[in-house]
């Protein structure tokens, strides 16, 4: 594994880089509020089966730069695909296998959606993760209101403050909600939490719950995909949804609501007693779900 870093319009985005890299390019990414700590038991056995596996730290995460002080500290849901993308074309990659969850998961959404040439197969933890911002404004039942305490204490100056000051408690309080079957350690989470520390942490945090509900401006730079998204595009590309049983920010429904988005094959994979952070609760999950995907294609 190797610490490396890559320019693209806006970031000077940090990245571990595991195998061989001539192998076939698989890119896994992170969610709020995690790091790529995340994938420190899936990365090493894809690249074990000579995959060059790219693991890059969200914007607003670790070592992870912005470029200039003009640029907006947007963390919306457009800035992470247009991330994503800018990312591979860095590196020049071509297509690569996808796999996400949380902020991570709805990058990769975006780009199989909107650059399905580019996405070989997807692997998204809970499904569709794009969000529908024009209805974030209709109340949703009591029983899935405070599981988003969060979000509506990040709309308020004292959750900025609150997030400012409490960062690794807020956060940690998140991962025990979330997950509430996986009993992670003090150092498992230190590992993680080093990554909040960056100087735009709070301010991409902050931005992000704001604008899906409306209450913060976008990027002027990101409209036209903004827009692109709020027309709810279908995902073509081969994929597997995988939900934990027991994800406690978003519990798994019954049936599944999320087949209707997708274009192409299609599968979900519930993982009993698994909770939000599916790569690091079961990791097992992730790698055969891509080992699977990856089968019938080609980067």
């Amino acid at each position: 594994m190797e610490l490396k870093t890559v320019r693209t319009d806006v970031l000077e985005i940090a990245y571990q880089e595991h195998g061989p890299a001539s192998g076939a390019p698989v890119i896994l990414l992170h969610g709020f509020p995690y790091d790529v700590r995340a994938y420190d038991e899936v990365a090493p056995a894809l690249a074990q089966d000579g995959c060059r596996i790219l693991v890059p730290y969200l914007r607003g995460y670790g070592p992870t730069r912005f470029l200039s002080s003009a640029t907006p500290r947007s963390g919306e849901q457009a800035a992470l695909g247009h991330d994503l993308l800018q990312f591979m074309d860095a590196l020049g990659i071509a297509r690569a296998a996808l796999a996400g969850y949380d902020w991570g998961g709805r990058a990769a959404c975006i780009v199989a959606a909107l650059w399905p040439d580019r996405a070989c197969c997807l692997v998204s933890c809970t499904g569709y993760n794009i969000q529908n911002i024009a209805a974030s404004v209709n109340p949703a039942p009591a029983a899935h209101e405070h599981r988003l305490w969060y979000q509506y204490y990040f709309h308020s100056e004292r959750g900025r403050a609150g997030l400012a000051r409490n960062r690794r408690d807020i956060c940690k309080l998140l991962w025990k909600l979330w997950s509430p079957e996986w009993n992670f350690d003090d150092a498992t989470f230190k590992r993680s939490s080093a990554s909040f520390d960056n100087p735009d942490f709070v301010d991409v945090v902050i931005q992000s719950y704001r604008h899906r509900y409306g209450y913060a401006a976008g990027d002027p730079a990101l409209l036209g995909i903004e827009a692109k998204l709020a027309q709810r595009p279908r995902i073509g590309v081969p994929t597997i949804n995988l939900h934990g049983g027991h994800d406690g920010v978003g519990p798994a429904p019954e049936a599944d609501t999320q087949a209707k988005f997708f274009a192409g094959p299609y599968e979900r994979r519930l993982l009993p007693r698994i909770g939000h952070n599916v790569p690091q609760e079961a990791p097992a999950a992730i790698v055969a779900a891509l080992r699977d995907l990856m089968k019938g294609t080609t980067a």
